[in-house]
């Protein structure tokens, strides 16, 4: 019986939101794996290179080092990145700007490997207001992303939030295909339940700090991350990247994503 009244919201909010994706979940153990992140925000930006690990090991994927890392955009700007360690490539003077697309290549382990993503522009991060339903005796707390969809069909956004100060983030997205050029009315529900695996992972009371991230995506990390959703099951808490693999817009059978994307926060305390 746990989540009914959440997932039966939810089947309802996203039925008719976009085509299913079909996820090949062969295990691609020892692939390479990129996670790359430009925003409007100051740099410097990460890309990060690792391998992937099969399904029955740990999260703990083996760094790759020596690559080289450039990144450029469609106004001439570029630079390669430098390595600081744990798989970790850094820029120094590269500036994100909204409306520019951003092109990611890599040479690593000899091989090469691309990906393009365009920064949308931002859509304003209005506030968050608090609701609650009660369930089988059990209160879950919702939060409403406040912001007003623009008029142009195709936006998409990426929210992720964090219980007080843990590190754990829960991943929610959003499309304006049923709400479009509107004020959101779809809520980010809030855990309801403690997990006697993970301390971290706790039900959310009274006094707890919810720090939300809204991002403006593009389509393709709108995909990627829609899968990642899919084989998680419930957008639980986690990190960017599964040893699975979900639609990727990095080239050459590289796992992971290169978003470029802008990113607002708000925070609130649960009354």
């Amino acid at each position: 019986m746990k989540n009914i009244i959440f997932i039966i919201l939810t089947l309802f909010l996203v039925t008719s939101c976009e085509k299913e994706i079909d996820l090949d979940l062969d295990d691609k153990s020892g692939n390479i794996v990129i996670e790359g992140n430009i925003t409007n925000q100051a740099g410097p930006y990460t890309v990060r290179i690792t391998k992937s690990v099969a399904f029955t090991q740990s999260n703990q994927y083996p760094a790759v080092t020596g690559a080289q890392v450039v990144l450029s955009d469609n106004t001439g700007q570029t630079e390669t990145l430098q390595y600081i360690g744990d798989g970790k490539y850094v820029t120094t003077v590269f500036t994100g700007v909204t409306g520019r697309t951003y092109t990611l290549k890599i040479q690593a382990e000899g091989k090469e490997y691309s990906a393009q993503s365009t920064m949308p522009e931002p859509v304003e991060f209005d506030g968050l207001t608090q609701d609650s339903f009660t369930f089988g005796g059990e209160t879950t707390y919702t939060l409403l992303p406040v912001f007003t969809d623009p008029i142009a069909l195709g936006n998409r956004y990426l929210f992720n939030f964090t219980v007080n100060n843990m590190s754990d983030k829960v991943f929610e997205v959003f499309s304006d295909n049923i709400n479009n050029g509107l004020v959101n009315q779809r809520p980010l529900f809030l855990p309801n339940e403690d997990d006697e695996d993970d301390p971290s992972d706790h039900k959310v009371v009274p006094g707890d700090t919810i720090h939300v991230e809204m991002q403006c995506i593009d389509h393709n990390i709108f995909t990627y991350y829609s899968a990642l959703l899919q084989i998680s099951g419930d957008g639980g808490p986690g990190g960017g990247i599964t040893p699975t693999n979900p639609p990727s817009n990095i080239s050459n059978g590289a796992l992971g994503y290169f978003s470029a994307h802008t990113v607002q926060k708000r925070s609130i305390v649960i009354q």
